[in-house]
């Protein structure tokens, strides 16, 4: 049960390897437990939805990141249904991915490698898909009119972001080589 010390949970679910270590490679769950409340908190101040980012928490903090949707509703007292929501959100944006383990019928929930890495080079399409959207605006609204203007200035900046991101991923590539 999280927030209990001492307690460990069985295999290939969140346990003294995922949490704060006690210095002798045991990690304290209920440590664990605050942290990913605060920081699913900062990801909900950032747009997140509430328990996906819960759930994005808990399979990033985890070491092999990667729980079932059981492991995931009790790590965070929640229901089957919540985890269900909430890892559809999370495939649907692509930080996390479904598996199945082979010989079983259970999914496992991932969290990507370079997760935010990924994230952020599949912002590609969807900023493709916001200018080809903010074009048909300008000519809907008009170029001229302050609103046709507001969404001529977003195009441009989306953009600059699609032009400039290439380079940005290729510098962190060569800082991570």
């Amino acid at each position: 049960m999280p927030g209990v010390p001492g307690r460990r949970r069985k295999a290939g679910g969140v346990g003294e390897a995922d949490g704060a270590d006690d210095g002798a490679g045991r990690r304290d769950p209920a440590v664990v437990a605050e942290f990913v409340e605060r920081f699913a908190a900062v990801l909900v101040d950032a747009g997140f939805p509430r328990m996906p980012a819960r759930v994005f928490t808990a399979l990033l903090t985890s070491d092999s990141g990667r729980l079932t949707s059981a492991e995931l509703g009790e790590l965070l007292q929640v229901s089957p249904a919540a985890v269900s929501g909430a890892v559809r959100y999370l495939v649907h944006v692509d930080l996390v991915g479904r598996e199945r383990e082979p010989g079983s019928r259970r999914d496992r929930y991932r969290v990507h490698d370079h997760v935010w890495y990924e994230a952020t080079a599949n912002r590609d399409r969807t900023l493709a898909r916001w200018e080809t959207g903010l074009t048909e605006g300008i000519a809907a609204l008009g170029p001229d009119t302050p609103a046709g203007q507001r969404l001529a200035e977003s195009l441009e900046f989306f953009a600059f972001l699609r032009e400039e991101l290439p380079q940005l991923m290729e510098r962190w590539r060569a800082r991570r080589a």
